[in-house]
């Protein structure tokens, strides 16, 4: 049976119940909380517990995830620092992983009141790419964020002070531009935390996208833009896939279960012999945006657990309700903390 493009497998509980859970290839950990930063023991836990419990977020209705078939997990995080100690253990039991790692500048705006010091992230950082290679770290500033105290000037020069200390540890920059008013709770949570944002225009996109371009000369670093149907190609800004098969290919080519879920014929392959495109099956991720080039992944996040509590996050419907279930691991503790 598949789901999605996933098998589904027959798996027992922890409580002995058998149950139908889907196999996903792919995990996303995850685009709707941080849980290197806050859940890497529940994690790691149900990682080697095998499997773990998801409630969608639209009907509440409970899906059973079983670890089977991974062969890849995406790690998102602002703060990664907490499951560095759990990354030998995956590299003994040989499952593939990156890290989309998001260092902002907001400090003196307050917009991320729960993020560590940018001084700490900065060092993580380094010392992340120092263990897995900087492939396998990409840097995200995200969003790019413009208010009556951001100008355009001022969000490159934040880009730049990071950037500067950041380009040898990493070869990809990956950006996007904040889209408040498609997120009525964004909105509300930025007015409440008194931040007047400026809505990105074409023209101060395209402004800032040229300004980037400038600054990459001393990087030379890959930037994409993520989920934006703006065309930036004109500066060298491509756009990015986040859960992506060609870095796949590129850092994991020797794990052949992986390589052919991707469609990828040997690890002897490459870009001129493969014919790529002809041979892997359409992988685009159906439940995105049409402008996201993000292949198919099992996202296990749930939705109103982030204690970054970033104003202008929209998986966090306001910060009350994520302190309420932090203090009691909610949803995570009856739903899959088990």
């Amino acid at each position: 049976m598949k789901t999605l493009g996933w098998e589904k497998i027959w798996i027992k509980t922890d409580q002995g119940e058998k149950i139908a859970a889907i196999a996903p290839v792919i995990i996303s950990a995850s685009r709707a909380t941080d849980i290197p930063a806050f859940y890497a023991d529940w994690f790691m836990h149900r990682l080697k517990a095998g499997y773990c419990k998801w409630i969608n977020p639209f009907n509440q209705q409970p899906q059973y995830i079983t670890f089977q078939k991974t062969r890849a997990i995406v790690f998102w995080s602002k703060n990664p620092a907490p499951i560095i100690k759990y990354l030998p253990w995956l590299d003994r039991n040989r499952i593939n992983y990156y890290f989309t790692y998001t260092v902002n500048d907001y400090e003196n705006e307050g917009m991320e009141p729960g993020v560590p010091p940018l001084k700490n992230r900065l060092e993580t950082f380094i010392r992340l790419a120092g263990l897995i290679g900087k492939d396998r770290v990409i840097w995200r500033f995200d969003p790019l964020l413009l208010t009556d105290r951001i100008s355009i000037d001022t969000l490159i020069e934040k880009i730049r002070r990071i950037g500067d200390q950041l380009y040898p540890y990493t070869n990809t920059l990956v950006i996007s531009f904040a889209d408040i008013t498609a997120y009525r709770k964004v909105e509300n949570n930025l007015k409440r935390a008194g931040i007047n944002y400026r809505p990105f225009t074409a023209a101060a996109m395209n402004e800032t996208a040229e300004k980037l371009q400038r600054l990459n000369k001393k990087w030379q670093l890959t930037i994409a833009s993520c989920a934006e149907p703006i065309n930036l190609q004109k500066y060298g800004i491509q756009a990015n896939k986040c859960i992506d098969d060609d870095l796949m290919i590129q850092c994991f080519s020797s794990d052949a279960k992986l390589m052919n879920f991707l469609g990828w014929p040997s690890v002897e392959a490459d870009l001129f012999t493969a014919n790529e495109y002809a041979r892997r099956p359409g992988l685009k991720d159906p439940g995105q945006r049409a402008a996201c080039g993000c292949i198919l992944s099992k996202d296990i996040g749930q939705y109103n657990t982030c204690m970054h509590l970033c104003a202008y996050c929209y998986a966090n419907t306001a910060p009350e309700i994520v302190k309420a279930n932090y203090a009691r691991r909610q949803p995570f503790a009856d739903s899959i903390l088990k």
